[in-house]
């Protein structure tokens, strides 16, 4: 299978051979830039909480499972060949958070940055 590759100067994308993979809404698009934004670290859920909801008073009472149906849709369009049940291998659950594991050239982001120091 081939890797995905995402883009994030501009609308956040993900792609798959040239063929964009459905992100669903705003909020799962969010999460995903966010992932990105940490650079393969580890983002805690409470943290992730509170970037989604930053404009609303207080997340709603049922943020948290919001939060974790965003990223089962995520790793449906991410990983739509595992298998129920098999561990994720790009949207991961560790410790406290979740953390993409995107490769170091996956990232249109990281390769413009890559460039930049490269031409310096």
């Amino acid at each position: 299978m081939e890797a995905v590759t995402f883009g994030v100067l501009g609308p956040v994308t993900a792609q798959r051979g040239g063929d964009p993979l459905a992100l669903k809404g705003p909020r799962h698009r969010a999460v995903l830039a966010r992932l990105i934004l940490a650079r393969r670290r580890v983002v805690p859920v409470a943290r992730l909480v509170e970037d989604l909801w930053e404009t609303s008073p207080a997340p709603p009472p049922r943020a948290v499972g919001a939060l974790r149906t965003f990223v089962g849709d995520l790793r449906r369009a991410l990983e739509p060949d595992r298998p129920p049940r098999a561990p994720a291998r790009l949207l991961v659950t560790e410790g406290p958070g979740y953390t993409l594991r995107a490769a170091p050239g996956s990232v249109d982001a990281w390769r413009f940055e890559a460039a930049v120091a490269e031409a310096e």
